[in-house]
């Protein structure tokens, strides 16, 4: 049976909503860390549980790098601009990034990838206040956008923010975490020694270390999760087909749950019918393997996210 991992947002944390899901196929309700504050992620849990007995997962932050506050919540930049990026990480005209030690990681020649190919910056000077950067692909950015670096780094696996979630995951009991960019298996084993308890962690593949290290994340990881939008910015697009069949593959052969998310019916965020391609996608990708599938912006800030759900179980029965 496929199983779902719903993510809520505006449009699903209404009791109406939580009310009417199906606990047959739906096994998670997923709060993704990087649109949700601190201050208000307990209300959010209490909430939930006054209306539905679905596990809950806290989706960590992980190891992206990301736009801080950008005034207006938009800044547009145009071709061949000249833009600073401050590390104050002060809230003004210039862009700024998080964590803060990606500071220390950033060379001349870098380019960055902001906000899913959005706009595209190169890094041409550097003093001990700001980086000079050129503006080489236009593009609109806003605050809390993930950056993609044309080069590998090294940060830190969890956040400042996700640890404190941490801390509250222990208070509320919850015992699912999604383990976002985990890049090794060392990542998975940092996560457990912040729980008191035994919990599932469910690895996000979104990563070249990730692939790389795949056998090994399958050693320690519950789960497995492929994420093919932050995916697609680590490997050229066309292959992201092939990776996900290659490690829905690994993951069946070594009798690991593997979850499938992003754009499985984008369309329907607006629209109340989905295309005949993403149909075509579930279809093939549970046929491929795929114990089940993540629903993101289709029920998080969708106009349709009850339809959503009920289009993937119906698609799912067809494999019968």
């Amino acid at each position: 049976m496929t199983k779902l991992f719903i993510t809520l947002g505006p449009s699903t944390l209404n009791k109406k909503f939580l009310n009417s899901i199906n606990s047959k196929y739906v096994k998670l309700l997923r709060i993704n860390l990087s649109h949700t504050k601190i201050k208000d992620l307990k209300k959010i849990v209490l909430f939930i549980r006054k209306y539905s007995n679905i596990d809950i997962c806290f989706d960590t932050e992980g190891a992206q790098v990301r736009t801080s506050k950008v005034i207006n919540d938009k800044k547009q930049l145009i071709r061949n601009q000249i833009v600073h990026i401050n590390k104050s990480n002060i809230s003004n005209s210039h862009i700024t990034l998080t964590p803060n030690n990606i500071y220390k990681k950033l060379k001349l020649g870098d380019t960055l990838d902001i906000d899913f190919n959005s706009a595209k910056i190169k890094v041409i000077d550097e003093n001990s206040s700001r980086y000079k950067c050129k503006v080489i692909e236009s593009g609109s950015i806003g605050s809390n956008k993930s950056v993609s670096v044309s080069r590998s780094i090294n940060i830190p696996p969890f956040t400042d923010k996700d640890i404190k979630a941490f801390e509250l995951a222990n208070n509320l009991n919850i015992k699912n975490i999604a383990l976002s960019f985990t890049s090794s298996e060392q990542d998975i084993k940092k996560l457990r020694k912040y729980f008191e308890n035994d919990i599932t962690i469910t690895s996000k593949i979104e990563s070249k270390k990730g692939l790389l290290n795949l056998n090994k994340i399958l050693n320690e990881a519950n789960n497995i999760l492929i994420d093919r939008g932050d995916l697609s910015k680590e490997i050229p697009l066309p292959l992201i087909p092939k990776k996900q069949k290659e490690i829905i593959s690994a993951a069946n052969q070594r009798n690991v749950p593997v979850f499938v998310a992003t754009n499985l019916l984008e369309s329907m965020v607006t629209k109340k019918e989905p295309t005949r391609a993403e149909v075509n996608d579930i279809y093939n990708t549970l046929v491929d393997g795929a114990d089940g599938l993540v629903l993101a912006a289709e029920t998080a800030i969708g106009n349709y996210p009850t339809e959503c759900i009920d289009m993937i179980i119906k698609v799912s029965k067809t494999l019968k």
